[in-house]
């Protein structure tokens, strides 16, 4: 008996240190090339070294990562998940994310408040902003553009480039230039009859965002409709470009951290989740890839603030697109774009 006693008590040991090691590991997805190596700096490698946690990195873009997220209900392998086009939103109405009580957070506070809007619904905070706007040849043009109205302007036409609405900022682009003609997103036909003109005065349509810096870099561009971050990917092509916030508003990305319902790991996902909301990671994170931060207490020097939406001022003009409306006419608005752009 003395033996059974002890050999239940040894099992019991190793169980117990075969869950700690297992708590001791979070998965989670990011989006690979320059981002991830971002993420690693800004975030994963401090959250490891603080918490002696490993960090399971699989490379998965929003929309693969919600279908496998779906896939997955019964038995779910993220602990945290990203997205950038509002999955977060459909994802929390179909109790595959957890709530997340702001006092669990210690950087909650300092976030401004359509970060950390839907947090109690299950919608993860914003941890950083992709802000869409004019990308410019400040070289090019004397003035810079201030309006996404200038866009229409004919004497620009020759040298715009727009993006086609399969790409995400292509889309919020579109819906911006929509807006200002006066349409909805429950009618861009507004916008597509302003894409028709521009495209008659001499503008064109890439789909991918190599084929913006091909353009600019062969001097056929001088102004695009596009996000912060790539207009610091241009400079570093020794591209002479620069990002303007248009005066009618920003359309944003907002790029959310979502804690995972049915994971063991919450407390330690929640821990990470809260390095991701940090001054310092979005600080780090600008630094690397000019996103916008969403918490209030990040300070940025001077060069990398003229690249993005910034402080209170810069962030309280961003416009987001209803993400389950976009859901629900994406398919339909890029049937219709086609349409707009074949004539």
């Amino acid at each position: 008996m003395k033996r059974i006693t002890k050999l239940l008590a040894a099992t019991s040991v190793l169980a117990a240190a075969a869950a700690s090691a297992q708590a001791a590991e979070i998965t989670i997805n990011s989006f690979g090339g320059a981002y991830e190596e971002a993420h690693r700096k800004c975030v994963i490698d401090p959250f490891t070294a603080e918490t002696g946690a490993d960090v399971k990195i699989i490379t998965a873009y929003s929309a693969d990562a919600f279908a496998q997220l779906r896939a997955q209900k019964d038995a779910p392998q993220y602990d945290v998940i990203h997205f950038s086009g509002g999955q977060e939103i459909v994802g929390a109405a179909e109790g595959l994310l957890s709530p997340i009580d702001p006092a669990k957070l210690s950087n909650a506070a300092d976030l401004y408040p359509f970060a950390k809007a839907g947090l109690e619904k299950g919608e993860g905070p914003a941890y950083q902003i992709a802000a869409i706007g004019m990308l410019y040849d400040s070289d090019a043009l004397s003035e810079a553009p201030t309006k996404w109205a200038d866009l229409m302007k004919p004497e620009l036409a020759d040298g715009l480039v727009l993006t086609d609405i399969s790409n995400s900022y292509g889309l919020f682009g579109f819906l911006m230039l929509n807006q200002v003609a006066g349409g909805s997103l429950d009618d861009i036909t507004p916008g597509l009859d302003a894409v028709k003109t521009m495209l008659e005065n001499g503008a064109y349509v890439v789909s991918k965002s190599p084929e913006i810096q091909q353009a600019f870099a062969q001097g056929g561009a001088t102004i695009a409709p596009y996000a912060s971050d790539y207009a610091y990917t241009l400079r570093k092509a020794d591209l002479p470009i620069k990002f303007q916030q248009g005066e009618e508003g920003t359309p944003a990305s907002y790029i959310t951290t979502n804690l995972v319902a049915g994971r063991p790991n919450q407390d330690l996902a929640l821990k990470f989740i809260d390095m991701e909301l940090s001054p310092e990671a979005q600080k780090c994170f600008a630094d690397a890839l000019r996103y916008t931060p969403t918490n209030s207490k990040t300070v940025l020097d001077p060069e990398v603030a003229a690249d993005v939406a910034y402080g209170e001022d810069g962030v309280k003009d961003l416009i987001r697109f209803d993400p389950a409306k976009i859901e629900a006419n994406r398919a339909d608005w890029v049937v219709e774009w086609n349409k707009a752009i074949a004539q």
